[in-house]
């Protein structure tokens, strides 16, 4: 009965987990990455549109992102969302492609970054922790109807722990992967 109420829930940890990484993709490190620019909403005909869906990205070298419109009417919209994004960088269109030159990184922009990263992971730990508050609550709700025992409800707090630290690991094995990329020069 636990472990089915803790298995329903699997997939909200997983998203929890999936979105820090989708997050995490998209701060800076020394090199381009498509990631920093594939999710970003262009304003495409008034409808706000994932770049990555009108448009391929790709690194030519490690401090340049490439970007191809299949329409070449919509570089002006993408070139607009990059400028109003937060990424800080100046987009150069040549009426064909858009190519972004990544600056390298201070030490305090580097810190900067890491200070992001660390708070998109606590808004994922967060998560989960929000997510774990409902099964328990689930789990109590079951004792005082008197469908499991009290023993049942303890050990299902314990499954139940197991389960969110092992998803708060797999949220610091990505933390830490990312800052290591962030503070590498």
């Amino acid at each position: 009965m636990i472990k089915e109420l803790i298995s329903q829930k699997t997939e909200s940890f997983e998203n929890a987990v999936e979105h820090f990484a989708l997050e995490a993709a998209k701060i800076r490190t020394g090199r381009a990455n498509p990631g920093l620019v594939e999710n970003l909403l262009v304003d495409y005909y008034g409808v706000k549109t994932p770049l990555k869906q009108i448009a391929s990205v790709n690194i030519p070298e490690a401090r340049q992102i490439l970007i191809q419109s299949w329409d070449k009417g919509s570089l002006v919209f993408i070139e607009a969302a990059i400028r109003e994004s937060d990424l800080g960088v100046n987009p150069s269109n040549d009426g064909q492609n858009i190519r972004i030159t990544l600056p390298p990184l201070t030490e305090e922009r580097r810190r900067d970054f890491v200070k992001t990263l660390n708070h998109r992971a606590e808004e994922a730990r967060i998560a989960v922790r929000t997510i774990r508050e409902e099964i328990w609550k689930d789990i109590q709700e079951l004792e005082q109807s008197g469908t499991i025992a009290e023993d049942d409800k303890f050990h299902g707090k314990d499954e139940l722990q197991k389960t969110v630290d092992g998803y708060n690991q797999k949220l610091e094995a990505i933390r830490e992967k990312k800052e290591k990329e962030i503070l590498t020069v």
